[in-house]
């Protein structure tokens, strides 16, 4: 055997753990938590690549999630989980809308939501997105008060068939949808990739902030 030939039966082999572990896993995978299982000087990235090509026109295809990997229904078989769909429970539109202002605004205080909805949001909308998975505690805002700031999670951009915060429909779109009013900031942007780091005008989360039951707005 040639050290080619070797050397693609090994890269076969690796593709095969990554696919296993892919399929497996019930949430994505950071390139990281792969490469534990295939040891140094793997290029998990390359392999990745090579296994999303190979499941481009299958059933499920291989995507990205921020910095992680899932398999996941074709875009063109979604039909099929209408059904199930249509059986979740939808949420409501003050739910939908500070959802998708803290996916644009990020990080955004429960005070910065309401200014731009201009109704008071009652504490179990957010609880609500918050244990979806969909949003998070990032940290608490440098102001008086110290309000605790939200951002979106890389739940959020599985659920809704993001890559990346930056694949976030326009705004026009958006409000098109009903997703959001015209109630809106004239400085409200499209964010620009995001990597979830604490801002400058943001303090870490203290140990006791996790089991809080109700920020200090």
């Amino acid at each position: 055997m040639t050290d080619r030939d070797e050397h693609g039966e090994v890269a076969e082999r690796h593709l095969r753990i990554l696919e296993a572990l892919l399929f497996a896993s019930s949430e994505p995978l950071s390139a990281n938590q792969l490469l534990t299982y295939l040891g140094e000087g793997v290029r998990v990235g390359d392999l990745l690549a090579t296994l999303q090509q190979r499941y481009a026109d299958r059933g499920v295809n291989l995507v990205q999630r921020g910095d992680k990997w899932a398999f996941r229904t074709a875009e063109d078989l979604g039909f099929l989980l209408r059904r199930e769909e249509q059986e979740t429970r939808p949420l409501s539109r003050a739910a939908l809308e500070t959802l998708s202002i803290i996916a644009y605004h990020q990080p955004s205080t429960r005070a910065e939501i309401e200014e731009v909805r201009g109704v008071a949001t009652g504490k179990g909308t957010i609880d609500l997105l918050m244990e979806a998975g969909w949003i998070r505690m990032r940290g608490r805002r440098r102001t008086p008060g110290r309000p605790v700031t939200y951002g979106t999670t890389e739940a959020f951009l599985d659920h809704f068939g993001l890559e990346s915060l930056s694949d976030l429909p326009g705004l026009d779109e958006l409000k098109g949808s009903g997703l959001l009013s015209g109630r809106l900031p004239p400085d409200m942007q499209i964010p620009l990739p995001f990597d979830g780091a604490l801002r400058d005008d943001e303090d870490p989360l203290e140990p006791d902030d996790l089991g809080t039951d109700e920020d200090q707005d």
